[in-house]
């Protein structure tokens, strides 16, 4: 097993290496190209999408409610650990390349959440079903392709994903408080068992209280710590420029270099906003809206939100304190949560505790949107297929706290992969589809709703659409 699960390690470095992250950058540059840099063009409608979207009718799920439930599955113990090991393996400058893999990706989660929207069908609850494996199936006619991706975000999202959010959990209690983790299993399982047996529904209530509490709090924490280490401010940014490009001497062996720089932030950024991947658009599919780019919009502001606000605020925690130093064994969770120690002192550790545990929980019920949507896809209006997901996130995250998880997290990252290949190769195929949303959005200047029938911006019709002039004015 344990050769099997190296051999599988090293080809997933090399295909992601060689293949997922220049896929990933070209689709980010195309798409903002196209969209006439439309994340720097249209922040501050993004701005205003987000304060406004309104609630929905009830049993609906708001534009908020999906911008959370995407949030919530985005902003996780990446965003605590995965920066601070990218420092430690690649020096300030990963967090450059992430800054720049995020710009550019808002973009990319802006086209694929609004194809999300555009394709998305109506449910038989009330709410709507969208995303990657609908917009392939609608929009490119392959019915087994969208399949093949529902699959693989099935094992990665509801299986895998559960099994390291929880795994966190209980090593985060154990490291702290000496919980036994078959006890944090047995918590978390229960916890999650009483969100998640409520269906989407519950997960955006819970998600939208949940993920801007957590993230104010976690900012809030950062802001402190930069005040009061304001005098290293101009250092730090020094530290991050020069080392991005080798300038600095310091991190040229220790930690690689500037190659080192660019794959740790590149990985980070996209391992961590997800734009691209396929994820983020399962929850943009739900949200009640008048205009698909609304929900666009709004999504391509997580990815701001994951990685400039919640990463950053993670690396400047750590490189203001002083506890990082170049080849230093110290990484992680770990690593952050010294760091926020040195500069406020030992009250803050039970702070850290605390955001780490509710970041991998929001994560978790995050996740199972996720895959509840694409086992809809594979078994429409199947109270049998949506319980089996349920159980297997409540197993999973019983499972993954006392298990060890390095062959399930390689295999997850194989199975990733695949799903956020067939997800890129279908938005660019669909782009123009995006492109004449985003055109008639700008045309009616956000006020004016959405009808695809006879739409000047479209290349053709969209049979089976709800997108008609019979409910134009009212949020679909």
């Amino acid at each position: 097993m344990e050769a099997i699960t190296a051999g599988l390690d090293s080809f997933n470095g090399y295909i992601y290496q060689f293949v997922l992250i220049p896929l990933l950058l070209i689709a980010g540059f195309y798409f903002t190209f196209r969209s006439r840099g439309m994340q720097f063009r249209l922040f501050k409608k993004m701005l205003k999408e987000v304060s406004v979207s309104r609630a929905a009718e009830k049993g609906q799920i708001s534009s908020f409610q999906a911008f959370a439930m995407g949030l919530a599955a985005r902003v996780g113990t990446g965003n605590i650990a995965g920066v601070a090991i990218a420092i430690t393996l690649g020096g300030p400058g990963a967090v450059f390349w992430m800054w720049l893999v995020a710009l550019l990706g808002m973009s990319t989660a802006f086209i694929e959440a609004t194809l999300a929207q555009l394709f998305k069908m109506p449910w038989h609850d009330g709410t709507f079903r969208g995303g990657p494996a609908f917009y392939i199936w609608k929009g490119l006619k392959s019915w087994r392709w969208g399949a093949a991706f529902a699959v693989a975000l099935l094992f990665t999202y509801g299986v895998a994903f559960e099994f390291v959010q929880a795994n966190t959990i209980a090593d985060t209690l154990h490291g702290s408080y000496g919980v036994q983790p078959w006890l944090s299993g047995a918590v978390v399982a229960v916890l999650t068992a009483l969100v998640v047996f409520g269906g989407i529904r519950k997960v955006a209530k819970v998600t939208e209280i949940m993920v801007p509490v957590m993230a104010l709090c976690y900012l809030a924490l950062a802001v402190l710590i930069i005040v009061l280490n304001y005098d290293k401010i101009g250092f730090v940014f020094r530290e991050i420029v020069q080392s991005a490009f080798g300038l600095n001497e310091a991190f040229a062996g220790t930690a690689g270099g500037i190659m080192a720089a660019v794959m740790n932030g590149v990985k980070r950024g996209l391992y961590s906003n997800e734009a691209g991947m396929g994820s983020a658009p399962n929850a943009a599919s739900t949200a009640t809206t008048i205009h698909p780019a609304r929900q666009g919009l709004i999504q391509s502001m997580g990815v701001f939100v994951d990685t400039i606000l919640v990463c950053s605020a993670t690396a400047f925690i750590v490189l203001v304190s002083g506890i990082y130093q170049p080849g230093q064994e110290i990484e992680g969770a770990t690593l952050t949560t010294q760091s926020a120690v040195a500069s406020l002192g030992t009250w803050v550790q039970p702070v850290m505790t605390v955001l780490i545990l509710v970041f991998c929980f929001s994560t978790l019920i995050g996740n199972y949107a996720y895959a509840e949507v694409n086992m809809d896809y594979l078994f429409p209006k199947s109270a049998a297929g949506t319980r089996a997901v349920q159980l297997a996130v409540v197993a999973s995250a019983f499972v993954g706290a006392v298990a060890k998880l390095n062959f399930v997290w390689v295999l997850a990252d194989t199975s990733m992969f695949f799903m956020a290949v067939i997800n890129l190769v279908a938005i660019m195929l669909l782009g123009s589809w995006a492109f004449g949303v985003l055109k008639d959005y700008e045309n009616g200047k956000g006020q004016t709703a959405f009808v695809s029938v006879d739409n000047r911006y479209l290349a053709r019709e969209i049979k089976e659409t709800i997108w008609t002039k019979e409910t134009a004015g009212r949020a679909h």
